[in-house]
């Protein structure tokens, strides 16, 4: 995995949100001369770049509410977020924390261990979402394990059968419609809820 994010470097499309000044000239030159595509912006943009994989985001309390409106605006999977800092006081940390950085640049910037932020936040960013699709297939499992449950026990409750009768009655209809049992329990759910509601409304 660390050898294909360090191939994929070359190829990573970054968003330095830096002022024009000597620095973050010399970050924009350093991060192409590294092989990534970069757009350089400033003052603190509305959004970030919809394409970009990795931002480099100057952090200072000047910025703070131009930041805090920037961070409001991310919809679905964030970039990597690297900080870039001046001062180490609590408004700045507190910034950072607020912007989910996973590395932190402290100034004044030098080429040397650009590569090495890089590489590790960008590690980081794919291990949280892999971690983050791990999550979302445990929760899917356990919405459906929870869904046959309760078909059971309509079945079990309407229709007197024991619990492996009504998990092989529930296995066996999905096998029949070639579905998935968790869609065969939705099934019989909405169902009884439909019974349930027709009944009274009589």
């Amino acid at each position: 995995m660390s050898i294909q994010i360090l191939r994929d470097l070359r190829g990573l499309r970054v968003q330095v949100i830096h002022p024009p000044d000597g620095e973050g000239v010399s970050l924009v030159e350093h991060l192409r001369r590294i092989g990534c595509s970069v757009e350089a912006q400033w003052p603190v943009p509305e959004a970030f770049a919809s394409t970009a994989d990795v931002v480099l985001l100057a952090v200072d309390s000047d910025s703070r509410d131009a930041i805090r409106k920037l961070l409001k605006t991310v919809d679905g999977i964030p970039p990597t977020i690297i900080a870039i800092v001046g001062y180490e006081n609590p408004s700045t940390l507190q910034l950072v924390l607020e912007a989910g950085a996973l590395a932190v640049i402290e100034r004044p910037v030098r080429p040397f261990g650009l590569l090495t932020h890089l590489t590790l936040a960008r590690s980081l960013w794919m291990e949280r979402q892999d971690d983050e699709r791990r999550v979302r297939k445990l929760e899917r499992k356990i919405a459906g394990i929870q869904k046959i449950q309760r078909a059971k026990s309509i079945l079990i409750a309407n229709q007197g059968l024991s619990e492996e009768d009504a998990y092989a009655t529930i296995r066996q209809q999905a096998m029949a419609k070639r579905i998935p049992m968790e869609e065969m329990a939705s099934a019989i759910i909405n169902a009884n809820d439909l019974l349930t509601y027709r009944g009274k409304g009589d």
